[in-house]
């Protein structure tokens, strides 16, 4: 009984034995329990219904197990339940996201919506390392009730996360900063996490028992196979002890290597200089790593790829760049092929149809179809590598411009005058050595105040329009922004055979070529893709609806001032001029929630 027991309750804490438990994280770790038992059931009913049997195989029964053990393990963590979680790792968190968070609308009890709870997530991981979380993807339709079908169960992720957090907060109606950061914290202890299935594999393979240390040599064997693992998947395994084969398969495969090989160093380093980073009892001077260190070594190598693989994606931009002498931040299809045919170029060889659904073909201009950079160069083709959780991609250049917008704003609505005084102090790169100062166009002023005048006056930080207007301010370096589902993010693998151009259907389009050289960029029409269609990634209702009820306010204030004069005899019908300053311009584009 309790009363017999070991066991003490009071309201802010469980004590068992001399172990002690914050009753909010018991509270919410038994919610996800029991929520992470009943959507695993619907994952695998899902998953029945699809091959039309009467119950689930024991593979796809064995991987909603080890899929909702992971989830669990790193929900506990991040809550402070497992593994406790650093301090300085929960505001280094927070201090990424606060600029983020403080331009996102709130609902009316100053909370976040789910949607952009998962917004604040997915750009995290993007400006942090360059990760995609599956799950997580702008591109996928989803809305306030209904999260998409997810196909495999990582893209189930999302929800499995929110719902640990909504359970600490169901009479709050929403998210705080607090939220994200753990939610944050919980995806990346998950991908940390996921990263060990690997690595035991390896170990197998290579017959190394993971409770023996390894020596040095031993771990680089290890992480070499791991490499070649992680980016290729399992059809590289008969691969793993050819070395020169490997270097066919991967571009600059030695440098991946010795990549790897100076995790070793930074984590030898971290030994000398932080105690607490050994493992084991290993001394400051063990040459012997524990599966625990190649564990850490291996979490390094997915938080910092991308910036090491980064110089092969400015490769390819600057290599496209050349060939956009508008600087409208597109190349025609002819270009884009003849680098291929003509200069030998291994990377440009995706087909017309796969481009088209990555959203990075433009067939609006009169010179025919083009290829949008910044939306090529961001698709996920050109992800380097592509895990059960996450894919690791090429850096969005665009999130450190929108950072730096938004810690300067601060609040989700901005005036134009703000934003052109913001954009108006920065640069915009050609590659890493080249820069110039940008200038805006009339015709770039006049679309920003548009935005403004059918949204109060302001402009909503987070909606599509205004980041197609980024786009075309920084063509090189924002992607251009596509209507909700009309894109999709599949990978070459998911998108089948067709996602390679045949060389005669390359052959065909370089004769297509438009030689634009003697036209003015304004004469190219080059923003004829634009599109007056709003969709804002939360709710602007309370913002907006203010914004409406003031500009109310004031034409309701000029009409009574206008008829005044007219009886005191101030303005006369036959005079113009007076009214037509106080009109403000009417909201005729079409505007969304997604």
């Amino acid at each position: 009984s309790l009363a017999n027991s070991d066991i003490e309750l009071n309201l802010s804490t469980v004590h068992i034995g001399r172990i002690s438990i914050s009753m909010p994280c018991i509270k919410t770790v038994l919610s996800c329990f029991f929520f992470l038992g009943f959507a695993t059931v619907q994952v695998q009913a899902r998953a029945v219904e699809r091959r039309g049997a009467l119950r689930a195989t024991n593979s796809s029964a064995e991987a909603a197990a080890a899929f909702r053990h992971e989830v669990r393990a790193a929900a506990e963590e991040a809550l402070g339940c497992g593994e406790p979680v650093s301090a300085e790792y929960l505001k280094d968190i927070k201090v990424l996201l606060l600029p983020m968070y403080s331009t996102m609308p709130k609902n009316s009890y100053g909370r976040l919506e789910r949607r952009s709870l998962r917004y604040l997530a997915y750009r995290y991981f993007h400006q942090k390392s360059a990760l995609v979380v599956r799950g997580f993807e702008p591109v996928r339709p989803v809305n306030e009730s209904h999260w998409g079908a997810a196909e495999i169960l990582s893209e189930q992720l999302p929800a499995y996360v929110e719902s640990v957090l909504e359970s600490a907060h169901a009479q709050e109606h929403g998210f705080d900063l607090h939220d994200a950061t753990q939610m944050v914290a919980t995806l990346d202890r998950l991908i940390f996490d996921s990263e060990s299935a690997l690595l035991e594999r390896i170990y197998a393979l290579q017959h190394k028992p993971s409770n023996r240390p390894l020596s040095e040599a031993g771990l680089k064997q290890v992480l070499e196979a791991y490499m070649a693992l992680w980016m290729a998947g399992d059809t590289i395994v008969p691969l793993l002890n050819r070395p020169q084969s490997l270097e066919q398969v991967f571009p600059h495969w030695q440098q991946v290597i010795s990549f790897a090989h100076g995790q070793i160093s930074a984590l030898n380093f971290e030994r000398m200089h932080k105690p607490e980073a050994r493992s084991n009892g290993n001394n400051v001077l063990s040459s012997r790593y524990s599966f625990e260190d190649a564990h850490k070594v291996v979490g390094g190598i997915t938080r910092s790829f991308a910036s090491f693989w980064e110089s092969e994606c400015q490769m390819m931009k600057e290599k496209l760049v050349s060939a956009d002498k508008h600087r409208t931040g597109r190349v025609p299809l002819s270009k884009f092929y003849g680098k291929t045919l003509n200069d030998a170029e291994w990377r440009f060889g995706e087909s017309e149809s796969y481009l088209r659904d990555l959203g990075a073909l433009d067939e609006t201009s009169w010179l025919g179809k083009q290829v949008i950079i910044p939306n090529y160069i961001q698709g996920v083709s050109n992800c380097i590598v592509s895990a059960s959780h996450y894919s690791v991609c090429c850096v969005n250049e665009c999130e450190s411009i929108m950072r730096e917008i938004e810690s300067a704003v601060g609040r989700p609505m901005a005036e134009p005058s703000d934003l052109f005084a913001i954009v108006g102090n920065m640069t915009a790169m050609t590659s890493l050595d080249a820069e110039f100062p940008l200038k805006l166009s009339s015709s770039l002023v006049k679309q920003l105040e548009s935005i403004a005048a059918a949204n109060g006056a302001e402009v909503p930080i987070h909606g599509r329009l205004f980041s197609q207007w980024m786009h075309y301010v920084f063509p090189h370096d924002c992607a251009f922004p596509h209507k909700s589902g009309t894109t999709s993010q599949l990978s070459p693998n998911q998108y089948g055979d067709g996602y390679l151009a045949e060389e005669d259907d390359m052959a065909a389009h370089t004769k297509e070529e438009v030689h634009e050289a003697s036209v003015d960029k304004e004469e190219l029409h080059w923003m004829s893709q634009w599109s007056e269609e709003e969709e804002l990634i939360a709710s602007y209702e309370g913002l907006l609806s203010t914004n409406s009820g003031w500009k109310q306010f004031v034409r309701i204030a000029c009409l009574l001032l206008f008829m005044g004069a007219v009886v005191f005899g101030a303005v006369g019908f036959g005079k113009k001029g007076a009214e037509k300053e106080c009109l403000l311009p009417s909201f005729n584009g079409k505007a969304h929630y997604v």
